[in-house]
């Protein structure tokens, strides 16, 4: 399923773009981190950080030479997981978990199903983002059961906040990781087209 680059963009600048698209991502992970240091994780400002974070990853796959679809597909599906957060805020844990876990699953399926298409590290990097988001959200499905008698009698507790933005951190390294290894094979083909 490869599908044609736009021409006017050389290999190099192309490349250039998709590193830039993995590091901003990797710097979002660091902000995930530092979530639960505020007094309480904000929906607008995990929603801010997945609508960013869905919209780079649109960027970068429009600049990719394989998967370009499901690529944006899964950038878009992190945007949309994003919004949720802005336009529906919630104040309990709960009601934001579930969005996550089926953010993470869908993008799961989209990049596994990229990864079956793509070609070289580039599969092996795909398949392994896919994997991480499935963990991920397997992580959080049973977490759920132990920690909904926690929260219905405590309530939200910071280690559970720590934990879910953890859960982001790690989705958007892993995802960084992926774009930085599409550059470099981006870049190895501008030098072997050369």
């Amino acid at each position: 399923m490869a599908t044609q680059a736009p021409r006017h963009l050389s290999d190099r600048m192309r490349a250039r773009g998709i590193r830039a698209a993995g590091w901003a991502i990797i710097i979002l992970s660091a902000g995930a981190v530092l979530l639960p240091m505020e007094k309480g994780v904000s929906s607008d400002v995990m929603g801010a950080m997945l609508v960013a974070a869905g919209l780079i990853e649109v960027i970068a796959a429009a600049l990719r030479r394989q998967v370009r679809q499901l690529a944006t597909a899964a950038g878009v599906v992190t945007a949309l997981a994003g919004l949720l957060f802005i336009v529906n805020p919630e104040t309990g844990f709960f009601p934001t978990v579930l969005p996550i876990v089926a953010w993470l699953a869908l993008r799961s399926l989209i990049l596994g199903y990229a990864s079956t298409l793509s070609e070289g590290s580039v599969r092996r990097w795909t398949a392994f983002s896919a994997g991480m988001d499935l963990l991920l959200a397997l992580l959080l499905i049973t977490g759920l059961s132990i920690t909904t008698i926690v929260v219905s009698m405590f309530g939200p507790t910071p280690p559970l906040i720590a934990s879910f933005s953890w859960i982001l951190a790690a989705s958007f390294v892993i995802n960084g990781l992926m774009l930085l290894e599409v550059a470099s094979c981006e870049m190895e083909a501008s030098a072997n087209a050369a």
